[in-house]
């Protein structure tokens, strides 16, 4: 019994060694991630300026960082712009939104953020919705949604739906997306293959 026993344990090894590093790169840079049709309530302007996040996330993997991009529109002007720098500062709050809001909300005052919009490239996670609930945003679109984007890393989608949170924290805030999915995720595709 005791020889059966060590003979699977070799085999299942042996199995492991070959198949498990094959399962994470099947589902690394994954390209078959299907994308949400834009929410209905996208405009061209707000197409416009999520392409501009996808930039600015495809500058923050140029410089070491993770594809996350964000800007601040008021009146059709973008105010500020940033992106995740967490590799680059070793700071874990610099994603891309938290660390916008936390430059936009010492230069600009109350009001003129109640009427800004937030452009993420990424659906925002929970820490940078808590920064978007107190910044009292009046709208915030963004790209690609979390459980889509997670596909591509090869990870389960967790958490609370972005809408759950803000219809808890901030009914009033308009909140749209995905928008322009498909682009925004081929940001992350391009990120894994690398």
């Amino acid at each position: 019994m005791i020889k059966w026993l060590t003979f699977f344990s070799i085999v299942v090894s042996l199995l492991s060694f070959v198949f498990v590093p094959l399962a994470g790169t099947e589902m690394k840079g994954q390209t078959r991630v299907e994308a949400s049709p834009d929410d209905p309530a996208a405009t061209d302007v707000d197409r416009k300026f999520i392409r501009r996040a996808f930039e600015i996330a495809r500058e923050a993997v140029a410089k070491g960082n993770r594809p996350y991009g964000a800007l601040l529109v008021h009146e059709g002007k973008i105010l500020a712009e940033d992106s995740n720098t967490v590799n680059q500062t070793g700071d874990i709050t610099k994603h891309a939104e938290s660390g916008l809001l936390a430059l936009a909300t010492q230069k600009y005052s109350r009001d003129v953020l109640s009427q800004s919009t937030l452009y993420a490239s990424g659906e925002p996670c929970l820490m940078c919705r808590g920064a978007i609930n107190w910044a009292r945003l009046s709208r915030l679109v963004y790209g690609s949604s979390a459980s889509q984007t997670n596909k591509v890393y090869g990870r389960q989608s967790r958490g609370i739906p972005i809408k759950e949170t803000f219809e808890r924290t901030n009914p009033n805030l308009m909140l749209v997306g995905p928008v322009l999915e498909e682009e925004g995720l081929k940001v992350h595709v391009d990120f894994t293959s690398k």
